[in-house]
């Protein structure tokens, strides 16, 4: 996303959210829809199947180089989303979104800046970003 669209988008969530403005109705909202997005993703492999998860330990080998690390790391999801699984992720992300951006308002952070320091996080410490 743009700094603009995510400006935007912060903005108009703050028009929009009157009900749980509270901070601790959006942190609940917040968790409820993590929950959401874990769940859909979990139904696409459950229950419709289109994609599947064949996870095994990732093997890496002493003195292996970067390229081939990365040739070897498998992602264990087999499969791609249907249309139907890809639209329930997408909707419940978005409400994600949606309850993410109320919590950067009700505290005042900008989302942009938020995604500023993560990418400069990440190109800051690369690979060792999330170990």
């Amino acid at each position: 996303m743009s700094a603009q669209s995510l400006q935007s988008f912060q903005e108009q969530v703050s028009d929009l959210l009157l009900r749980h403005r509270s901070l601790l109705d959006v942190l609940s909202k917040l968790g409820q829809t993590n929950a959401s997005v874990v769940r859909s993703v979990t139904k696409s492999v459950t229950e419709c199947g289109c994609i599947e998860l064949h996870a095994t330990k990732q093997q890496f080998e002493p003195g292996m180089d970067l390229q081939d690390a990365k040739e070897t790391i498998r992602k264990h999801v087999h499969g791609e989303l249907c249309e139907n699984c890809r639209d329930a992720v997408t909707n419940e992300l978005g409400r994600n979104l949606f309850y993410m951006s109320a919590l950067c308002n009700l505290l005042e952070i900008d989302m942009d800046e938020v995604v500023r320091r993560e990418s400069q996080k990440c190109s800051t410490l690369g690979l060792f970003n999330l170990s």
